[in-house]
């Protein structure tokens, strides 16, 4: 009796048992990442300075990832005070524009990596390796001592930020409101966080209104909401728990439930903060893994990743996907996972999307 009779014979198909031998293989690999991040996690704790290591690493890309990275620099300088660490914060798409021609070593991105792209990228036989570090709440703010706007739905969004809808004042949006101009400060073009505002509010059709006061900087931002009673913003969460003395975060009236939901750690790891809620990434030249500051400096940023994150306001991701990062970095599994092979846009939880078998190299 062959393999498949004897299968049938207990009721199971083939497919099914392939299928089942399949999930334990990626369940003992999952076991099998989180045992290597954790001996990381032990072994980076108990590392001691080291003046030998030396050369420089080169990091750009998103204003609202720049925190993290930059957190995971300055304590890795302590630990290596002669690698320089240069990280800068173009924006997402202006990180790529570099990243793509091979001119970084790491990308910081508050989205995933775009088909154009990646498509620049293997022009180039850039291949790299796709990290997610932590959760962020995309965060619509108002100055502090706004008395009226406590929360918005989409629709009254778009009535806001639409080309077409283009609301003056804040009356046109609720009549109740103040006949006041409302004054947008938002992040630039080349920024993932406007990328991922855009793609929520105006679709693949839809244009944002252009009369806006944009700057890839988010402190600039945070100063331009607060320096006006009705001025209105956006930007990553932790650019807004850092600054609750000068502004408030405006509730998002959930599409799904009804309810209007504030950014929180809870309810941005659960979802709940949505459609807002979304994961940041690093995109790693797997070329630069061979320069030994580079592979040093990744190593040590993903086994601390999810207290980096915390450290500046972000939330950390579930240990499952560090350590499935982990793992992609230590086998340089290159790709991305959030484009199919036919480069159409995957979309989800990120415990979904960021598994093995949904990398596209």
């Amino acid at each position: 009796m062959d393999l498949g009779q004897k299968m049938k014979a207990f009721g199971v198909s083939l497919l099914g048992f392939f299928l089942l031998m399949t999930l334990v293989s990626e369940i003992n690999a999952q076991e099998s990442n989180q045992d290597l991040l954790t001996e990381a996690k032990a072994t980076w704790k108990a590392v001691k300075p080291n003046t030998e290591l030396s050369g420089k690493i080169d990091i750009d890309g998103s204003s609202t990832v720049y925190p993290i990275t930059e957190a995971a620099a300055a304590a890795f300088k302590k630990i290596y005070p002669k690698v320089n660490v240069t990280v800068g914060k173009s924006g997402t798409g202006g990180g790529f524009k570099r990243f793509t021609v091979g001119e970084t070593d790491i990308s910081d991105a508050s989205r995933p990596i775009k088909s154009k792209e990646l498509k620049g990228c293997k022009e180039n036989k850039v291949a790299f390796i796709e990290i997610p570090v932590a959760y962020d709440g995309l965060t619509v703010v108002v100055r502090k001592d706004n008395d009226f706007v406590n929360e918005l739905t989409v629709e009254q969004l778009k009535t806001i930020f639409l080309a077409d809808k283009a609301a003056k004042t804040w009356k046109d949006v609720n009549p109740q409101w103040p006949d006041k101009q409302i004054k947008i400060h938002a992040p630039g073009t080349d920024s993932g966080t406007f990328d991922y505002f855009k793609e929520v509010i105006a679709g693949k059709k839809g244009a944002i209104r252009a009369d806006m006061s944009t700057s890839e900087n988010d402190d600039v931002l945070v100063n331009g909401v607060a320096g006006d009673q009705f001025s209105i913003g956006f930007f990553g969460a932790a650019y807004y728990f850092q600054n609750t003395d000068k502004l408030k975060a405006v509730k998002i009236v959930n599409p799904k439930t009804g309810k209007a939901i504030a950014p929180s750690d809870e309810t941005i790891e659960n979802g709940t903060y949505a459609p807002f809620s979304r994961p940041l990434f690093i995109y790693i030249n797997s070329k630069s893994i061979n320069k030994a500051q580079v592979e040093k400096f990744v190593d040590f940023y993903l086994a601390n990743a999810g207290e980096f994150a915390k450290a500046v306001k972000y939330v950390a991701l579930p240990d499952s996907v560090y350590a499935q990062a982990y793992g992609n970095y230590l086998d340089a599994n290159v790709g991305t996972h959030y484009l199919d092979a036919k480069m159409e846009k995957r979309s989800g939880p990120v415990t979904e999307v960021y598994t093995p078998g949904n990398l596209t190299k």
